[in-house]
């Protein structure tokens, strides 16, 4: 054999030998390295999850630090579309959204957080825009122009 089939074989053995390492190693590691620790969650888990943990001092938004909310009646839910979720309350007739989280592929375009009349978050991504509007009826936040 002459040395440059020599040298061809030798380098196609070190391919062959650190592409098993590489796929060994990512095996030992597993889902830690190559996936979601704990795996995917569905929008219906992620929006129960939100609405567990959405208390305004407890859920700061990601940007207002956390605070005792004023006295009075201070309603929770949760509202999700396929650009993202939001935990929004009431405080008597004012809307605020409380936190937020775009989808996987979206960010946030807009942002009102309130309280206001309501309150609004757009999302944007591949998949289009997407936008939450909150209001308060009764003292309890309305996803705006649907009769919840």
């Amino acid at each position: 054999m002459s040395r440059w089939t020599l040298a061809v074989l030798g380098w196609l053995a070190a391919v062959v030998v650190a592409t098993l390492a590489g796929v060994g190693a990512i095996r030992l590691v597993g889902n830690s390295f190559t996936g979601t620790p704990g795996g995917v969650r569905s929008e219906a888990e992620v929006a129960r999850d939100l609405a567990a943990a959405a208390t305004p001092a407890a859920t700061p938004s990601p940007s207002r630090p956390a605070t005792t909310p004023p006295s009075g009646d201070t309603r929770s839910r949760s509202f999700s579309n396929p650009g993202g979720s939001v935990v929004a309350s009431c405080r008597g007739r004012l809307a605020t959204i409380d936190t937020w989280s775009p989808a996987q592929g979206y960010s946030v375009r807009d942002l009102d957080e309130g309280p206001d009349d309501d309150a609004e978050v757009k999302f944007e991504g591949a998949g289009g825009r997407f936008e939450i509007k909150i209001e308060c009826r009764g003292g309890t936040p309305v996803e705006a122009g649907h009769d919840d």
